[in-house]
């Protein structure tokens, strides 16, 4: 079973925070299609075993019909859809409509996964967000008439612009939508090369406020619990059997194959590869019919240490016997690490390995790497 993944490089506009891949042109998305259309054909493709298809970015929703559909019909002719038990759009409140509701539906498309990040429309301005706030509250209503799709949406919060208050609102509303399946939440990070590391640093933002972060985290866990959600993962929560599939696969280390320009793919054992992030030179190696990605081979350490960073921002934690599988020793190595987590209330132990407690979810970069191992 295997996942594919598809990015699609371009934005209306460009958020303050965000130091992802993409453009802001938008007469490239066509020739992005076709290249995209070409990788696939030039990718060895399993004829089975598609289990979960993700469409991320960028803005997926800004492809016209026909670009999406080409990449669609491109994939159907390389491996089969019958075994796909997800199919992942995500889309800005802007580009839902009642023609695009339906197009994506007669597509395939299963499940949205939309990128509100506030419904404050003074913070969706600061954000530089190309949406307002109540084109966010009528896609819901919409999508809530329509039925069709799981959704998902994307929340950030500890930012400057968000009290407490204001975000014990916006969960209350997101969590208490019928039309809303899924969270992905988010602490603002602050990244180089931002617009938002800008502002900061010139003082026209005041600093991040990590006391601020933490209150809304506690915030954020007590609302999830109260209405009796899953916290499957540190930054995704969802009712119940409404976990995402696609990035599951990620977290439990399936194959997937990832397309356009900056997408990774992972053959499930020990080798990656990255695709250019450069849509020219992408588009330009494609039609020479090259494939413009870089390989890596991981070592035993280094599937260790992922599984040890993945493993505990999940609710099942890591396993014991899974880790000693990459580099035998690893408990005994590291036994002082995890009984001080213990003692101090941050990590538990299981039959099958190791938790974080909540304490620990909010130091999870700090104990995951006192637990990684170097070569």
């Amino acid at each position: 079973m295997f996942g594919v993944y598809f990015h699609i490089p371009f934005c209306r506009k460009a958020c303050s925070y965000c130091n992802f891949h993409f453009s802001t042109n938008l007469n490239g998305t066509g020739k992005m299609a076709e290249a995209i259309s070409k990788e696939i054909g030039l990718t060895n493709l399993p004829e089975k075993g598609m289990k979960t298809l993700y469409f991320g970015g960028g803005t997926p929703s800004l492809l016209q019909k026909e670009e999406l559909g080409l990449i669609f019909s491109s994939l159907r002719s390389k491996t089969e859809f019958s075994e796909l038990e997800e199919v992942t759009l995500e889309c800005n409140p802007e580009d839902i409509n009642v023609h695009s509701i339906e197009y994506w539906k007669n597509l395939g498309i299963t499940r949205l996964s939309i990128g509100l990040q506030s419904l404050n429309e003074s913070e969706l301005r600061a954000m530089n967000r190309a949406h307002n706030d109540a084109q966010s509250f009528e896609c819901l209503d919409l999508l809530g008439q329509f039925g069709y799709f799981n959704i998902s949406v994307d929340l950030i919060y500890g930012t400057p612009w968000k009290s407490n208050s204001q975000w014990e609102e916006e969960l209350d509303f997101i969590i208490g939508h019928k039309a809303i399946s899924h969270i992905s939440a988010y602490a603002l990070t602050v990244e180089s090369k931002t617009q938002l590391n800008h502002q900061i640093n010139k003082g026209e933002i005041p600093p991040i406020d990590d006391d601020r972060t933490v209150s809304q985290f506690n915030i954020l866990q007590e609302k999830i619990h109260q209405n009796n959600w899953e916290a499957y993962e540190i930054s995704n929560y969802c009712k119940p059997n409404h976990r995402a599939k696609h990035n599951s696969q990620y977290w439990k280390f399936r194959p997937y194959f990832g397309f356009g320009p900056a997408a990774h793919s992972f053959d499930g054992k020990t080798t990656r590869y990255l695709n250019i992030a450069n849509n020219t030179l992408y588009i330009q190696s494609i039609q020479k019919e090259e494939l413009p990605r870089e390989y890596e081979e991981l070592s035993l350490t280094d599937s260790l240490n992922e599984r040890i960073m993945t493993g505990l921002r999940t609710c099942e934690g890591i396993r014991t016997v899974d880790l000693e599988n990459f580099k035998p020793g690893w408990e005994k190595r590291n036994i002082r690490a995890l009984n001080r987590y213990i003692k101090s209330g941050d990590l538990v132990q299981l039959n099958h390995g190791y938790q974080l407690t909540h304490s620990g979810k909010l130091i999870s970069d700090r104990i995951i790497s006192d637990l990684m191992e170097i070569d």
